[in-house]
């Protein structure tokens, strides 16, 4: 959002430490009254003088206590999309704060909490964009999101198959690997179908986005619904292969991962 929104100077303020990772960056639009409903969020922008003074609370912000930095949208105007405003906001903002550590049923890697403005003062020059358009960045911002979401559900997915993989060829029934019986084979091949296939609309939809192409948007919210649900069915069907054996590691690992994707799919991206 910084690199396709952001001016000259900002582009060279935070770039270089953004792409090298050598900072992380927050994406806040959610709040506590505003989910689905982005376009009615309550956080306030003033400017007064060379500065933006910013107030109100964000919820469930991927990285949020963690990151080094945060792309905050906020009131400047009317009610409505077109009073939005997004804005650059440093951790160590003056009037910045966190709220507890969200407790998850899985993806316990990320840290998730409030992000909570209270008088926040920064540099008027961090307006992303122009007064207004806000909003319009928020919903580009989304694409990448998305795509984001259904990279991490390839992720899971494969994990679980090449596990459920592993233990069918080692795992004996009737004096024969589970590999070897049909029923499991046709499983393994439908799975792996289904992944390449999600595989395959991830791509497609990360090619499109960098293309700047208008069918874009439309892709990436495709690929994450179906790159998100195939991953879920993977993740649960590999775990069934190990049946009520398997090694108990294994059956951990699948089960965690098939959790972790579980929850990324009912994620709201915002």
């Amino acid at each position: 959002m910084i690199d396709t929104f952001g001016s000259t100077a900002q582009r060279q303020q935070w770039l270089p430490d953004l792409v090298t990772m050598n900072t992380m960056a927050s994406y806040c639009l959610t709040e506590p009254g505003a989910g689905s409903d982005a376009a009615s969020l309550s956080t306030r922008a003033e400017r007064k003088g060379d500065e933006y003074v910013l107030n109100g609370t964000k919820a469930f912000i991927s990285g949020g206590g963690s990151s080094d930095v945060y792309v905050v949208m906020a009131r400047t105007g009317a009610d409505g999309p077109r009073g939005i405003s997004a804005f650059i906001v440093p951790k160590d903002a003056p009037g910045l704060s966190f709220g507890a550590q969200e407790r998850k049923l899985g993806w316990n890697s990320q840290p998730t909490c409030a992000v909570i403005m209270e008088d926040c003062r920064i540099p008027a020059a961090n307006l992303l964009g122009a007064e207004g358009q806000g909003f319009s960045i928020a919903m580009k911002g989304l694409d990448g999101g998305r795509i984001n979401i259904g990279t991490t559900s390839l992720g899971g997915a494969q994990a679980c198959l090449n596990a459920a993989i592993d233990h069918a060829k080692v795992r004996k029934q009737f004096g024969h690997q589970l590999a070897s019986f049909q029923n499991v084979q046709f499983t393994l091949a439908d799975l792996n179908t289904d992944l390449q296939a999600a595989r395959l609309m991830v791509h497609q939809a990360a090619h499109l986005l960098d293309a700047k192409d208008p069918r874009a948007t439309m892709h990436c919210a495709m690929a994450k619904r179906f790159a998100t649900d195939a991953g879920f069915n993977i993740c649960n069907k590999s775990l069934q292969i190990f049946g009520g054996y398997g090694a108990p590691h294994a059956r951990a690992r699948t089960r965690t991962v098939a959790m972790a994707v579980s929850g990324a799919s009912r994620e709201r991206i915002y």
